[in-house]
């Protein structure tokens, strides 16, 4: 499960001692071990030989698969003493200092970073006063998922406001958390008890977010197979063609879809499935002129005929 790039970092870090341990260790193996899918692992594997001792591109980690096992080549040739350059350990301090700042952070895990930190700098000596003279910030959902996360590990309950762009309206509702994945942006999955079904939220769609006292629940279920992606619609959904102007491509952010083609005015053409296409004319009226549903027909008029009633609906209450 790739949570969000923390869980991610503290993940790699445990496969790298976990595969030195074991060469030549099965895929099917290491993703059990580790709770992940297969292709999550093989995504873990694509970056870890861009990692080594050197930022320089020296002594990388030489990691590969066959798909069906794991070969780690040098494992001794990285487990040198790490002897940092004056630059490298300026990036690796002002990196070090930006991520104890992040909300979303466990605190045992932020002391035992501030406690590295801590012996880096001594080690540096005066490269250290020159990257504390440099800072980084983050902007996140760090908040929410620390919350998010709590509630995981203590089995609680939470009580959510979440923006729905479906519909432009904000709601309140308690959920039952089951699992925090990222798929492009971090998502929680849950069992909402307002619509007694399990849901699937965006962690920056969360305006409020407060950790109850009843225990969280949820029914037995399997967990979704997330490798196709996040949303994936049956063959047989309806296709609908949006077009929206630039100032309406933020479309192509909160919907799921097919495909986003460029148009030459710096627009996009975005063809997306859903059980439900009459749910889309809400979207139509708020684009406005900023964007139309081109196909089917039938929706398309729709649409239309939904935005000139509001319109007159407007001029007569005015």
């Amino acid at each position: 499960m790739v949570a969000n790039a923390i869980d991610q970092t503290r993940r790699m870090l445990s496969l790298v001692t976990y595969l030195r341990e074991r060469p030549g260790a099965y895929v099917a193996d290491v993703a059990r071990a580790f709770g992940i899918t297969e292709d999550e692992l093989i995504s873990d594997l694509d970056v870890l030989p861009l990692c080594g001792t050197s930022f320089r591109g020296g002594d990388l980690l030489d990691i590969d698969t066959d798909g069906e096992r794991i070969w780690w080549h040098n494992p001794d040739d990285v487990a040198a003493p790490l002897r940092l350059a004056a630059d490298e350990a300026t990036a690796l301090l002002v990196a070090a200092r930006a991520v104890t700042t992040l909300p979303g952070l466990r605190e045992s895990d932020r002391q035992a970073l501030l406690r590295a930190t801590a012996k880096l700098e001594t080690a540096a000596g005066d490269t250290a006063g020159a990257s504390s003279r440099l800072s980084v910030t983050f902007e996140s959902e760090g908040g929410v998922f620390a919350e998010v996360d709590r509630a995981i590990a203590e089995r609680r309950r939470l009580w959510l406001r979440y923006y729905s762009p479906a519909r432009d309206e904000l709601t309140e509702r308690e959920v039952d958390p089951i699992r925090l994945f990222a798929v492009g942006h971090t998502y929680m999955e849950a069992w909402c008890r307002l619509s007694e079904d399990r849901r699937t939220f965006r962690l920056d769609r969360v305006a409020a977010i407060r950790i109850l006292d009843e225990p969280s629940a949820p029914p037995e279920m399997e967990l979704r197979d997330l490798s196709a992606g996040l949303v994936q619609p049956a063959a047989d959904d309806p296709e609908v063609t949006v077009e929206v102007a630039p100032a309406g491509r933020w479309v192509a952010e909160y919907y799921p879809h097919d495909k986003a083609e460029e148009l030459p005015d710096g627009g996009l053409r975005i063809t997306l499935r859903t059980p439900d296409p009459a749910s889309l004319r809400r979207l139509a009226l708020r684009l406005g002129a900023d964007g139309r549903i081109v196909a089917p027909d039938e929706l398309a008029t729709s649409a239309r005929e939904a935005a000139r009633q509001a319109l007159a609906a407007y001029g007569a209450e005015r």
